[in-house]
């Protein structure tokens, strides 16, 4: 689970939007893509990022 504090500093690195902490993953509110957490560090590149399948 990733703190609270930091959630609030970190963003998108595609476009700048809020994320959310969901399954695993960090995931942009704006644009979507979805951000892997590994051992408790997100891993923010957009080449390790997924598109979020929720419509």
């Amino acid at each position: 689970m990733i703190d609270r504090d930091i959630l609030q500093v970190l963003c998108c690195p595609a476009c700048k939007g809020d994320l959310e902490e969901s399954e695993g993953y960090l995931v942009c509110r704006v644009c979507e893509l979805k951000y892997p957490i590994e051992d408790g560090i997100p891993i923010l590149l957009v080449e390790e990022a997924k598109r979020d399948d929720r419509d």
